[in-house]
């Protein structure tokens, strides 16, 4: 019973953080914003029924704004677009069926979480704004360049000439509710743990809207307002919804939206799902197989219905784990309040300003990115805090995935210089003045090795001996091999002698 009671909790913190992102993800994309709800729906209980992740949770994912603002123009209409979703979805679940998840195990981990920090700071960044009255942006556009034309830095600077003080004392009032609703006696205390904080702040937010309005000097305008589509009846659904146009299956560029939405979509989940194992407390392995598989599943749905694609989301699943979730049970809750506030109390919800749910956003922002994240990964080294503090920066500059890549690519460069270094093994010993060089060759060499080998090489003394020990070499690169030949041929003329131990030049 309590960990149902916990799961339900979490359930509610997870909706409200994913209300605003929903919404803000279509209003980015200029679809419509029912799109958004029901691609949260889809995420919450398709996608995690068949999910190979107990904690992480699915959703319209701001990574994906671009790429369907473009799909959208490039088809022609939106209708054409959710049918590429749909076979996107296929494609997704024949990847997870060939079993081409495993992907997200070659990311570092220094990488993962510097994904986890730019995040947490990004959010930080662009809920700023939105915690003053500043709403120009939509909640869920995460990317630097806006679509207003300004960036992530240059709103906070635009935001002092929209300051609304009515919207800053609800936000200030939110984050005072949040940092006691973290501390120990509210946790601890029986009463007050069944009721989370993000619920308090959401329906103190909406009193004090409501309150606001008979003082002139802290109103809050109707754009400062969570804005949904209003559903009366079943015809108002219904013109909600966007049905697939398979027109267009003959065109070329059909297709190639068809395999960018797969391949982005099943990368952002995956780095998304292997985030959420990092955070997750019981350090549960998901199955990445599996996850594409019930994110096919998910998109194909999304497709037939008109919802925005979905992928794996770092923002709710971290609100989900930081939540206390335990079970899939906390995801599926989110996603059935997201359906049911919607069709039953949308006036209601319209009545909560952004200032309350930017607080919840900062918050959950705020735990992914705390200090010690990055005084752990400097203590580990160069090697490791490098790739971590150049996935955040290249993040915050342009967007998730290329400052994954960034990571990675730096990580690589640490592992290539570290493998030049390392591969020989050489011992110099000095025995009356004649040097004596033992190098044993490693299992492999590459071409890596090659501008170690011929440094090396040329600092042998005239004079000297050289002992090559293949005794555990398997393969050479032919370069290396050419490199050893040369040394080998002209050795006799500085008078150096070599010898070759199990090892053919």
């Amino acid at each position: 019973m309590n960990s149902i009671l916990t799961n339900l909790k979490s359930g509610i913190v997870v909706f409200l953080v994913a209300l605003p992102l929903c919404l803000g993800i279509a209003l980015a994309c200029n679809v419509p914003l029912f799109s958004g709800i029901l691609a949260g729906v889809i995420g919450g209980i398709l996608v995690t029924t068949f999910s190979g992740s107990v904690l992480s949770v699915s959703g319209p994912a701001a990574g994906l704004t671009a790429i369907v603002i473009a799909a959208v123009a490039s088809l022609g209409s939106y209708e054409i677009f959710v049918a590429a979703v749909a076979f996107a979805g296929v494609l997704q679940v024949v990847l997870g069926i060939i079993r081409a998840g495993s992907i997200g195990n070659y990311v570092p981990n220094a990488v993962i979480k510097g994904m986890l920090a730019g995040i947490g700071i990004i959010l930080i960044m662009k809920q700023i704004p939105h915690l003053v009255g500043y709403d120009k942006d939509p909640e869920g556009d995460f990317d630097f360049i806006q679509p207003d034309g300004h960036n992530t830095l240059s709103d906070l600077y635009y935001m002092f000439n929209y300051i609304s003080p009515g919207a800053v004392v609800i936000g200030l009032v939110s984050v005072v509710i949040l940092i006691i609703g973290e501390r120990p006696f509210y946790k601890n205390n029986r009463v007050l743990s069944m009721v989370p904080a993000p619920l308090i702040v959401v329906i103190a937010g909406a009193a004090l809207q409501v309150t606001f309005q008979n003082i002139p000097s802290l109103a809050i305008a109707a754009e400062n307002l969570v804005s949904l589509p209003v559903i009366n009846n079943f015809g108002d659904l219904k013109s909600n919804l966007a049905f697939p146009d398979f027109s267009a299956l003959a065109q070329t560029k059909f297709w190639t939206v068809v395999v960018t939405l797969a391949i982005v979509a099943s990368l952002e989940s995956l780095l998304s799902v292997e985030a959420a194992d990092k955070l997750d407390p019981k350090r549960r392995d998901s199955n990445s197989n599996k996850e594409l598989v019930a994110q096919g599943i998910g998109n194909m749905a999304c497709g037939m219905i008109g919802a925005l694609p979905v992928t794996a989301v770092i923002v709710r699943s971290s609100a989900n784990i930081n939540a206390g979730a335990t079970n899939k049970l906390s995801a599926i809750f989110h996603a059935l309040l997201l359906a049911l506030s919607v069709l039953l109390i949308p006036r209601i919800l319209m009545l909560i300003p952004n200032s309350s749910l930017a607080a919840i956003l900062i918050l959950t922002g705020y735990k992914l990115t705390k200090l010690e994240l990055f005084r752990h990964h400097l203590k580990k080294g160069i090697d490791q805090f490098l790739p971590f503090v150049i996935t955040i920066a290249v993040m915050l500059l342009t967007d998730l995935l290329k400052g994954v890549g960034a990571g990675i690519l730096v990580s690589v460069i640490f592992i290539i210089r570290s493998n030049i270094k390392t591969s020989f093994e050489i011992v110099k010993d000095e025995i009356d003045g004649h040097s004596t060089y033992l190098v044993k060759l490693p299992q492999h060499i590459t071409f890596f090795n090659k501008g170690y080998l011929i440094k090396y090489l040329g600092t042998i003394k005239e004079g000297s001996t050289i002992i090559i020990d293949g005794t555990i070499n398997k393969t050479t690169d032919k370069d290396v091999q050419d490199v050893l030949r040369d040394f080998v041929e002209s050795a006799p003329d500085k008078n150096i002698e070599i010898q070759l131990n199990k090892y053919t030049i």
